[in-house]
């Protein structure tokens, strides 16, 4: 039987936030922090489940927090809202000085921003499918891409079918990953908390990332990066990933064919294996 998120689901209260999050592996280990996308109905569960036992079982210390604005956390007001001090605060609760990050879509971008503005707080920088903002338009020339756009809608309808078109954007393999349980299981858990969702939509373009990464900083990244992203993302071109490669003196890339904004699960034994190896070895 895997890991249930009974299993590892914790609560903490910080200066600032109360913190849902999900712990797993020794806590002498490693350090890693799974920060979740942005999209209605995400959690550090629903983007990390088949990734957070395999690390812990690697001898990572494997934490996947919902970030103040999602799942059980604490309801944010995204205009002016700060995630870096959200996570920094977390840590400091923990008693974690400094951690390998690992962010999927709007989590990878957070990454990207505390391996620039707090780098003592950062080992380790892994992103898939991390936003950039491009100029002269935000996600390439044409504008939001097709998947902005769907996820976007969800944040004001998130019945299941809603939540489908979600989830067939997000994936490659749609006719395995975009089961009618998953869309049911985003579903509920964007309904739990509409505050969360109708706070997102108040921000307006910007949405969830009320503060974007300075471009002109990522050379300033010292921590050994991993950049991943899926060929056939319909969300985020692996554009800005190759952007960011070409700045970051230590990285490297891996781009997966037949996969789409969600790496860590549609390819999900891969990502542990790089995941695990990259931080063991780097």
């Amino acid at each position: 039987m895997g890991l249930l998120e009974s299993d590892v689901a914790k609560d903490v209260t910080t200066a600032g936030f109360t913190i849902h999050y999900n712990e797993a592996g020794p806590v002498d280990g490693v350090p890693v922090l799974l920060i979740h996308g942005g999209g209605p109905g995400a959690t550090g569960w629903s983007n990390y489940n088949p990734n957070i036992g395999e690390l812990a079982d690697a001898g990572f210390r494997v934490i996947a927090p919902d970030l103040p604005g999602w799942g059980g956390s604490s309801e944010v007001d995204f205009v002016d809202y700060e995630p870096l001090d959200a996570l920094c605060e977390l840590m400091d609760a923990l008693g974690i000085e400094e951690a390998a990050f690992v962010g999927n879509s709007m989590g990878g971008h957070t990454s990207i921003r505390m391996a620039i503005e707090r780098p003592e707080r950062v080992t380790h920088l892994v992103t898939m499918g991390a936003p950039l903002q491009l100029k002269p338009f935000l996600f390439g020339a044409a504008g939001p891409s097709e998947g902005i756009k769907i996820m976007y809608q969800g944040y004001s309808d998130h019945s299941p079918e809603a939540m489908r078109r979600l989830v067939e954007i997000m994936v490659y393999d749609v006719e395995r990953f975009a089961t009618p349980e998953l869309c049911e299981q985003r579903s509920e858990a964007a309904s739990q908390r509409p505050e969360h969702l109708a706070n997102v939509a108040k921000a307006g373009i910007r949405g969830p990332i009320p503060t974007w990464a300075d471009l002109d900083r990522l050379h300033e990244i010292t921590a050994p990066t991993l950049l991943i992203h899926g060929r056939d993302d319909r969300v985020v071109g692996f554009e800005g990933t190759l952007f960011a490669a070409a700045r970051i003196a230590d990285s490297r890339v891996h781009l997966i064919n037949r996969c789409g904004h969600w790496a860590q699960l549609e390819h999900a034994d891969e990502f542990n294996r790089l995941v695990a190896d990259f931080i063991a070895h780097h």
